[in-house]
């Protein structure tokens, strides 16, 4: 019987099987950031067990809140900080070389297929965009993971979405997974890994698959996953060159983590996305989506385009060319952050940034902060904020706001009109 790719990853990393169906395998990557990183350190520091598995396999980055933003934020900051110090962890990335991790550890080439990865922190599932099994722990996992390089598992069953037709203009992977979301609900795939298949995903950019994965999570899913081809190749190739031939040899290696034909799945959709429209939120709940028109009208207060969602080059793009020629609403604060330094460094390379300025949108550094509330971007109570980030949970953004998730298009239409717009509806 054929395997799935997780099953292939999980066959090969095995380490040990304690009990039946729990299963013990080895990590590739333990990643690592300033929220959740400091609570497993304390507690390893107060076990007397402050050592690590492989200071080269652990990546760590402060990314949440950056710079700090108080007493708090710059002792859970330090805490990361000087542990990477310590243990003398090359691939820290302090305050000026930081950028969103689930953006900045792929864009570093440390993400491969049939990898295994795990992070304290839920979206650790975009990195299953690559052909690998990521997904995100509590801490003591975490503490686990950092001093042994080691994870149990329940294997988990994987469900096959099919994408087949043809995306319409102006219509994004975003659009396409806030879709499938609204279609599985949010516990439509608790304890299962989502593979994505067919022809739209073979014709997306990594960008844009990173996108499909990362939200995986907000319908119940462990981890998202592509299967590896050619573009899988060349997005890695500047890291991966010196192992192989050529091209054709790294996707021949890469392929073995592809699913088999006869692998069997826990259940099987299809999606013909040929008319699908732009998608947008409302309520508090990721699968609570309607098509952008049916929201059309509703006022926000602010708009914001970045995250481990929608921050990188080709959603910046994507929003540029809306906002180009226009300015934003009166109404409406505009703030974008890209999600890495090389990001911001090419899109102002590009004009982008020039873009963002001109039509009146503040413009900071890579960070999460917006999205969960905790700095450059908190709404006041009774605000609406139009948001490419991946959750609108009662007070996400800041206590007594309400978010709606939509495509960095759609978001920057919005801007325009300061009400929640379809771009495709925008004059040139």
């Amino acid at each position: 019987m054929g395997q799935t790719t997780a099953e292939k990853i999980f066959s090969s990393h095995l380490r040990d099987e304690p009990f039946p169906g729990t299963k013990v395998l080895d990590l590739d990557r333990v990643l690592c950031h300033e929220i959740t990183t400091p609570v497993a350190i304390a507690d390893l520091e107060w076990r007397g067990k402050d050592r690590v598995f492989d200071n080269t396999k652990i990546k760590a980055v402060i990314d949440h809140v950056t710079p700090a933003k108080d007493s708090k934020t710059a002792l859970q900051a330090k805490i990361l900080r000087d542990w990477a110090h310590r243990h003398e962890i090359k691939d820290f990335f302090d305050v000026g070389r930081n950028g969103v991790c689930h953006a900045l550890f792929p864009e570093k080439g440390y993400i491969r297929p049939g990898f295994t990865a795990i992070m304290g922190d839920s979206h650790t599932c975009t990195h299953g965009a690559f052909g690998a099994f990521a997904a995100g722990v509590g801490t003591t996992d975490l503490e686990v993971g950092i001093l042994k390089g080691v994870c149990a598992f329940r294997e988990p069953k994987t469900i096959r979405v099919n994408l087949v037709g043809q995306l319409a203009t102006g219509v994004f992977a975003k659009d396409v997974i806030l879709y499938v979301i609204g279609e599985l609900g949010v516990n439509g795939a608790t304890d299962r890994v989502i593979e994505f298949h067919g022809p739209v995903v073979e014709r997306m950019s990594m960008d844009a698959r990173m996108t499909l994965c990362n939200m995986a999570i907000e319908a119940g899913g462990t981890c998202g996953i592509c299967q590896p081809d050619m573009v899988t190749v060349e997005y890695l190739w500047p890291f991966i060159q010196a192992d192989y031939q050529d091209k054709a040899a790294a996707l021949a290696d890469f392929q073995k983590w592809t699913a088999d034909e006869d692998a069997e799945y826990d259940k099987v959709l299809n999606f013909d996305v040929t008319g699908l429209e732009p998608q947008v939120t409302y309520g508090y709940k990721p699968d609570c989506v309607k098509p952008v028109k049916d929201m059309t009208g509703t006022k926000v207060d602010q708009v914001y385009i970045g995250t481990c969602t929608n921050g990188r080059i080709e959603d910046l793009r994507q929003a540029a060319d809306i906002l180009k020629g226009h300015l934003i609403a009166d109404t409406v604060r505009g703030i974008v952050s890209p999600a890495t330094p090389k990001i911001f460094q090419q899109a102002l390379q590009e004009g982008i940034i020039q873009i963002f300025m001109d039509s009146g949108f503040c413009v900071t550094n890579p960070t999460c902060g917006a999205c969960l509330g905790m700095s450059n971007g908190v709404l006041a109570e009774g605000e609406v904020c139009a948001s490419t980030s991946n959750r609108n949970f009662n007070g996400r953004m800041g206590k007594g706001g309400m978010v709606h998730l939509m495509s960095p298009a759609t978001a920057a239409a919005t801007a325009i009109t300061g009400v929640i717009t379809d771009a495709r509806t925008l004059s040139a």
